[in-house]
């Protein structure tokens, strides 16, 4: 894992403000895919792409009125172009050989930084500081380990040999965020941990790409996990560790073991397939573990690997299983809001669609005041204004803090 470097003190508040300008604007316009060029045009031209070039570099700095439209045309607050992050961002080196440019790497990391900033806000409101993740305290000193750190990681998390019925439940449970973004089909997944000042991790994720089938999201997203757990050295195969300690995660040594027996000159399709019914990890994964374990050898195992290929089953295959869905920041936003901790705009940005039932519910309320008798309406209008009074200021961001909240609310 990589260290952050230190930052240099900045002792002229202004600069350092000046510096997060830029360091934002690059990160919000390449979480949004956006070119320079890109970014021009939805300004409508009002400053040039080699003007947002030096802002981003810190060679000049907008204007307060560019910077306002500059964060409308990203879809934010303007103080989110100079707030200093709460969280910094470190992330576990992409896979070897995944062959992704190094725009679309970069637009991945800034679209995952600015997810973990909002959500472990969010997670502190909700939950309080998330707990402290233990990240590659696991040491590896051969692939072949993984496995029992794997056993050992099943135990302490309580899971038996029993099959994981959900993995993205079982890592939402366990203070593990799992994201979902799009990108192209090179994208198998990345680990971020998110930290605070004094450099303790508050959180971790494991990202990996929405629209797979289920069985490979499922391995994808505790592969990602190993990363996290594992301390592996440089002499030893990164990525082929993590693969180990995933699918031993899902298809653990002994219930593999029950299934098909320790050794085998043959196995049948249907045999295969009632283990991707169980375990829930895909043919190809499957046949990989049966060789891993010694159950099948490295001939038998390359006469699978090879019919698999021809049947075009390495990236769909028979009887998919339904991609899991990641539930802790739906609950979580609709709890915040419902307990006023955060604005409706807050929650529709988190969540990234309109609250519907939220407004039907403020009409309902709506039409109950104005059936009201006059005198009952003035009372709670004169409370109203006196209780958020103190909320009111020549800013105008005083209406987004009120978060649209409306007099008729008790």
């Amino acid at each position: 894992m990589t260290n952050f470097k230190k930052k240099p003190i900045i002792v002229n508040r202004r600069m350092k403000q000046n510096t997060l300008i830029g360091e934002r604007l690059r990160l919000l316009r390449q979480a949004r895919n956006l070119s320079l060029d890109e970014l021009c045009a939805k300004l409508g031209g009002i400053i040039s792409k080699q003007a947002i070039s030096k802002y981003e570099r810190n060679l000049s700095y907008p204007s307060p009125k560019v910077l306002t439209k500059v964060a409308q045309a990203l879809g934010v607050k303007a103080s989110s172009l100079w707030a200093e992050p709460r969280i910094s961002v470190d992330f576990i080196a992409y896979r070897k050989g995944s062959g992704l440019s190094e725009s679309e790497q970069n637009r991945i990391k800034s679209l995952v930084t600015e997810i973990l900033e909002d959500w472990a806000d969010l997670q502190e409101l909700v939950e309080g500081e998330g707990a402290e993740i233990p990240i590659q305290s696991k040491n590896v000193q051969q692939v072949e380990d993984a496995e029992n750190i794997a056993n050992e990681f099943r135990q302490e998390w309580n899971l038996g040999i029993a099959p994981i019925a959900n993995v993205v439940g079982m890592l939402e449970e366990h203070n593990i965020f799992v994201v979902e973004v799009k990108a192209e089909e090179k994208f198998d997944g990345i680990s971020a941990i998110a930290q605070k000042e004094d450099k303790k991790v508050r959180a971790a994720a494991v990202v990996s790409r929405s629209g797979i089938p289920g069985e490979r999201q499922r391995l994808n997203l505790l592969h990602e996990l190993g990363h996290l757990l594992l301390n592996v050295p440089s002499n030893v195969d990164e990525e082929k560790a993590a693969f180990r300690f995933g699918a031993a995660v899902l298809a653990p040594q002994e219930a593999v073991y029950k299934e098909v027996g320790n050794s085998r000159s043959k196995i049948t399709f249907d045999e295969l397939m009632l283990l991707k019914k169980k375990f829930g990890i895909s043919l190809q994964a499957i046949v990989y573990r049966l060789k891993d374990l010694g159950v099948i050898n490295q001939s038998y195992y390359q006469t699978w690997f090879t019919y698999i290929n021809q049947q075009g089953w390495k990236k769909h295959e028979p009887d998919e299983w339904i991609p899991e869905k990641p539930q802790w920041l739906r609950k979580n936003v609709l709890r915040a809001f419902a307990e006023k901790a955060i604005t409706l705009d807050r929650a529709e940005h988190l969540l990234g669609e309109k609250l519907e039932s939220d407004q039907n519910i403020s009409l309902i309320r709506r039409k109950a005041f104005m059936q009201l008798p006059l005198l009952e309406r003035r009372r709670i209008l004169s409370e109203q204004a006196r209780k958020y009074s103190s909320d009111y200021s020549p800013d105008n961001d005083w209406m987004e803090m009120q978060g649209g909240k409306d007099v008729f609310d008790e």
